[in-house]
């Protein structure tokens, strides 16, 4: 069962938060039948969503990750609520690059390092918080970071990781980590957080090895003493809706929405995060436009 947790330094100098999203990225590499590299980009952002909407801490508050680079995966997107579960698509998910060097998959090239990474906090009350930042390199950890410290002016590291079997290029393991420095840290508890930093192993080897998410912000907080403040199941989670779906066709003018069924007298509409299919007949569309008209005469008089 996935998890995420968040910890303090007894001195409050320090948060960690830390999540394992192994069921949560095997799920979306089934629905969308991603590749090796865009399980891993999907993977990646969908942790880093979890791991921001959990710092909301607002009931129906919501957090969208999306990222588009100039690589052929197109856009990535992740959504999460206040208790982390979240869910996400990849535009191109078939899509394939050469692994690096070393043999690990090239998320970076995969997503392309010219582009923008857009953060938006909807915490329900008015408009959403929007806020974008170049890309570093692709490989979502290190932008994420630089989001912080760019947007927000918060030190932070952010380490995210998927491990993808190399036979059969299925998702084993997947998780990620977010430290930030607190205000009124002084120097020295941001000097150990470095030389922690630069120590830390990857997460995917730390969870290989069976660390837990608690060991692993034990591990990165080596030297302090740490506060567990919650932990919480997470999931893959979409909330779409057939009345969604029909709050969504209801945005169209009446003759558009009476026009969308094809030859066979019916239209589909697919949930491009959970792949579930929405069916309307041409007397259901037809009953929503002649509702929209009714609501358009209303707003007329």
């Amino acid at each position: 069962m996935d998890r995420i947790i968040r910890c303090i330094t007894t001195d409050g100098s320090i948060m960690a938060s830390a999540v394992e999203t192994t069921d949560i990225v095997y799920m979306a590499q089934q629905i969308h039948r991603t590749s090796a590299v865009t399980t891993a980009a999907l993977g990646r952002l969908l942790s880093a969503s979890s791991l921001m909407g959990n710092m909301l801490k607002k009931q129906n508050a919501v957090i969208t990750l999306k990222i588009k680079g100039n690589g052929p995966a197109g856009a990535v997107v992740a959504i999460a609520d206040s208790s982390g579960n979240c869910r996400g698509y990849v535009e191109h998910p078939e899509v394939e690059v050469p692994n690096k060097p070393n043999g690990k998959l090239d998320v970076g090239a995969a997503i392309g390092s010219d582009g923008l990474l857009s953060v938006m906090r909807d915490l329900g009350e008015g408009e959403p918080y929007i806020g974008q930042v170049e890309l570093v390199s692709g490989e979502i950890g290190e932008d994420i970071s630089q989001y912080f410290a760019v947007s927000e002016q918060i030190p932070t590291v952010c380490a995210l990781g998927v491990l993808v079997d190399k036979e059969s290029r299925q998702s084993l393991l997947s998780g990620g980590m977010l430290i930030q420095v607190l205000p009124g840290a002084d120097s020295a508890a941001v000097a150990k957080l470095e030389r922690n930093a630069s120590l830390l192993e990857p997460v995917t080897t730390m969870l290989a090895k069976g660390m837990s998410i608690e060991e692993m912000c034990q591990h990165a907080l080596d030297g302090f003493e740490m506060q567990i403040l919650d932990e919480a199941p997470v999931k893959y989670v979409c909330t779409c809706s057939a009345d969604r779906v029909t709050r969504a066709l209801s945005t169209l003018q009446p003759d558009d929405i009476r026009t969308l069924a094809d030859e066979s007298g019916k239209m589909e509409a697919k949930c491009q995060y959970c792949g579930r299919t929405y069916e309307f007949t041409q007397e259901q569309l037809d009953h929503l436009a002649a509702s929209v008209e009714g609501e358009l005469r209303q707003k007329s008089i």
